[in-house]
């Protein structure tokens, strides 16, 4: 057996945050149970009551008080889609632990964004150099973003651009250097407190999102994400 927790430092902050993660992992013949529990003790103050970000009008972060509200350039009209819209594309690019390429797979299709000025935050703030491009006559601002995820975030499904409160994973034991895992969707997530808009707690949202071919990788071996984002200047 094994154990793995997230850490959080110790950090001033004026609310209570509670962070669960129940993860199932399912290997050939048993399945792997991972459950971290986190408490964060804080000084509180009072705290005014605030409206939930689901139930406010217009695009919110939220569908409900746990779903995230996504929605997708392929599958949603433009002209329905309040604030920015983005094509989101993906190729990654896998290799064993002695280099060899493995599989390169590009995704154009089943990107996804949550339609809200965070994901604009993200896009101008955390993402790199932008370019402008045309394409059929219509302007984009286009970047270009490339991450690595370590084995432990690909254990839990976690691919953080941003982090309020760094998480650092801790995996006790070697059971995870034996385990072959499944992926069939890759994410960029911003991991913050959101209680100002009524979700408490340290959350980290998928700002982009892309549905992939399903594919297992071995402990050792290494994905790099190249996350091809257009934003819609028009």
């Amino acid at each position: 057996m094994f154990h793995a927790q997230l850490e959080l430092p110790n950090k001033k902050i004026s609310k209570f945050i509670y962070l669960r993660v129940n993860l199932i992992f399912y290997v050939k013949k048993f399945t792997i149970t991972l459950l971290s529990t986190i408490f964060v003790a804080l000084i509180a103050c009072s705290i005014q009551s605030i409206s939930a970000d689901h139930l406010e009008p217009g695009p919110g972060i939220f569908l409900d008080e746990n779903e995230v509200e996504l929605v997708s350039y392929w599958t949603t009209e433009s002209a329905t889609i309040q604030g920015s819209s983005y094509q989101v594309y993906l190729q990654t690019v896998i290799r064993n632990d002695d280099g060899q390429l493995i599989n390169v797979t590009e995704i154009t299709r089943t990107g996804a964004f949550v339609r809200h000025e965070l994901t604009d935050y993200v896009f101008d703030t955390l993402m790199g150099e932008k370019e402008i491009v045309t394409i059929d006559n219509i302007k984009y601002e286009k970047v270009q973003y490339t991450f690595s995820p370590t084995i432990e975030q690909r254990w839990i499904g976690m691919y953080p651009i941003f982090e309020e409160i760094p998480i650092k994973i801790k995996v006790e034991g070697e059971k995870i250097l034996n385990v072959y895992k499944d992926h069939s969707i890759w994410k960029i997530h911003y991991c913050a407190d959101f209680s100002n808009i009524g979700h408490d707690g340290l959350q980290c949202i998928p700002v982009f999102q892309v549905l992939v071919p399903t594919i297992t990788l071995e402990p050792n071996d290494a994905v790099t994400h190249q996350w091809t984002i257009l934003r819609d200047m028009n």
